[in-house]
């Protein structure tokens, strides 16, 4: 172990129940960011749902940079890096598989930015990227150049220069937005500026979300300033809201949507209240029980999901966005159907997977084939 590791090493620790149960509650919103949009695209229904439904990605960077805050105590690059790859990378890779075969085999209805070229430049490109074989992915790249800097993260955190940069961080989030990576943004083009696209989109997204990640580990390091969030909900509420409407008006105005700043502030509320009646969930057994599972099951939920989607979407022929008839009751019932039917047939496919590993070797690490 290196000379820096042993000097950030304090006392053992271990993950905090209300963290983990914010992991649960992430994942659900990511999925319903997926499942549950409704209405034409720059219609004021479709930004008003994407408003509160998508963005959950906000949630699970701010939960990352806390976790690795939290667990710094046994960081060495090199062992961080090489947990990294069987924690994530393989999964990330074996779960690809089905992607994969939809692009190779219904390219259209996948709508696979790479059809037509051959399939070992194909794999390659889609694992790279992420974005076209299994679109929450894209996650994955980008998470990974976190993972590069982990140790300049520390290093910075420890100069104490780390967390003076979190209101740059911050104006980058709110003024860089997010960028746009969608299949059709991408017809007519060379296969190299469609790839340089989504390169690009990763990198833009980076950017736009290194402030949540450095802002979970600031929360993290002084965890006594989630008792002060709690104290300041009431503030917390106005300001969340206020981004929000004003997200909403200047999308339908001018086309410009940034979902993280909201989020910012939910993210503050979520673990202030999580934190908060943290005894109050622990007591309730059946209830942290259900949350846990959730919670252990997450990364496992955003590799599979998607195609849980894909399936669900061609089976009843909706696209991805579902139409918005003039009833709201109407959507909301197709929504919300969507979004229970893929997130508990993605469990359940998850728990079989697992369970039948297991059965063939009870020693297997499952995480490294499913992220569970």
């Amino acid at each position: 172990m290196s000379e820096n590791a042993i000097e950030l090493k304090p006392k053992k620790t271990k993950i905090l129940n209300y963290i983990n149960v914010f992991r649960g509650l992430a994942i659900l919103l990511i999925i319903m960011g997926h499942t549950m949009q409704f209405g034409d695209n720059n219609s004021l229904a479709h930004i008003i749902d994407c408003e509160i439904f998508c963005g959950g990605t906000a949630l699970f960077i701010f939960i990352s940079g806390f976790l690795f805050q939290h667990l710094s105590y046994k960081f060495e690059y090199k062992n961080y890096m090489k947990k990294k790859w069987t924690n994530v990378i393989m999964p990330y890779l074996i779960t690809a598989i089905p992607g994969l075969f939809f692009c190779l085999y219904c390219p259209v209805a996948y709508k696979n930015s790479f059809a037509g070229l051959n399939p070992f430049i194909q794999i390659p490109l889609h694992l790279t990227i992420g974005r076209v074989h299994n679109i929450p992915t894209w996650f994955i790249p980008m998470i990974v150049i976190f993972f590069i800097f982990s140790y300049l993260f520390l290093k910075l955190e420890k100069k104490n220069i780390l967390y003076k940069l979190l209101p740059l961080l911050f104006l980058l989030t709110v003024f860089l937005p997010r960028g746009v990576a969608e299949y059709e943004n991408t017809i007519g083009l060379s296969y190299a500026l469609k790839y340089w696209i989504y390169v690009k989109y990763i990198l833009l997204n980076f950017v736009h979300f290194l402030s949540l990640y450095v802002f979970g580990m600031y929360c993290s390091k002084n965890k006594d300033i989630i008792d002060r969030f709690y104290d300041k909900r009431f503030m917390l509420w106005f300001f969340m809201l206020l981004f929000s409407i004003l997200d909403i008006v200047i999308s339908f105005k001018f086309a410009y949507s940034n979902f993280t700043v909201s989020k910012i502030f939910l993210t503050m509320l979520a673990i202030a209240y999580l934190k908060h009646y943290d005894d109050f969930i622990i007591s309730h057994k059946k209830t942290n029980k259900t949350l846990d599972f959730i919670a252990k099951y997450s990364f496992g939920l955003f590799f599979v999901h998607w195609y849980w989607f894909f399936i669900y979407n061609q089976i009843f022929n909706l696209p991805t966005v579902a139409p918005f008839n003039g009833s709201y009751f109407d959507v909301f019932v197709t929504i919300i159907l969507r979004f229970v039917v893929v997130t508990i047939l993605s469990l359940l496919s998850l728990f079989a997977i697992k369970t039948i590993l297991l059965k063939f070797n009870k020693d297997i690490n499952t995480r490294e084939f499913l992220g569970v």
